[in-house]
């Protein structure tokens, strides 16, 4: 689905009970293919960092219900600054839109020192908008987002299940390379966050192993739930 020339893609969340993942795992993992960058049978690790203005309003336009929302953050995976993307994850009532740019170390280096400049002369259209929100609208790390993901693709309707699980919230440092962070743990160990992200249509065969009617869809925010951690410990 195309809206203001941009890719949206449905998504649907849900809580589930450990008892309700290991079922649900199994009988996924034998009709989709595991993403090609896990690193074993339990996916692979990814650390974000948000980033919010002034006035918290990634924050309270979620927690509004507002129609039009989007977030900043900058990610990694397993660790390694390999790959650092900058993304924009943009809310449009129930469909998403996601949009990366890769950055390097020393780019990386230089948005945590304040020092913008590096990427005032990006091409991409994503990252100079990342660098006028940083520059002029005072922007700024916010949280770290910490979590396993398990992912599975199914190539008809690009349909992609996702179970992440042992989710915590950086409450000591904004550095995603920090090797001082502290975490805890932001949901009960019980549980999982199942994502279901696909394009025009979900598959029949996709949907009668899934059944989303069986679940409580919720609206789940790993970021809310992340800076709501955050905020037992500080003042934000």
């Amino acid at each position: 689905m195309l809206f203001q020339g941009k890719k949206l893609r449905n998504e649907m969340k849900y809580y589930l009970h450990m008892h309700d993942y290991i079922s649900l795992r199994y009988k996924v993992s034998t009709m989709l293919v595991m993403d090609k960058n896990s690193l074993s049978v339990d996916g692979y690790g990814i650390r974000s960092l948000y980033f919010d203005g002034p006035h918290d309003h990634s924050l309270y336009d979620k927690n509004n219900g507002i129609f039009k929302r989007e977030k900043y953050r900058i990610r990694i995976y397993n660790g390694s600054d390999a790959k650092i993307t900058v993304e924009r994850k943009s809310k449009y009532g129930e469909f998403v839109c996601k949009e990366a740019a890769s950055i390097s170390r020393d780019e990386y280096d230089a948005i945590m020192r304040k020092d913008y400049e590096p990427l005032a002369g990006k091409k991409e259209p994503l990252l100079i908008e990342f660098y006028s929100a940083l520059a002029h609208r005072a922007f700024r790390p916010i949280v770290i987002v910490d979590y396993f993901r398990e992912a599975y693709v199914y190539e008809p309707g690009n349909v992609r299940i996702t179970f992440d699980k042992r989710l915590t919230a950086g409450v000591n440092s904004v550095d995603l390379f920090d090797p001082h962070l502290v975490q805890e743990e932001a949901l009960l160990s019980a549980q999982t966050i199942m994502e279901v992200k696909f394009d025009d249509f979900l598959p029949d065969n996709i949907r009668k192993v899934v059944q989303p009617e069986r679940h409580a869809r919720s609206a789940i925010s790993k970021y809310v739930i992340c800076r709501e951690v955050g905020m037992k410990h500080f003042k934000q």
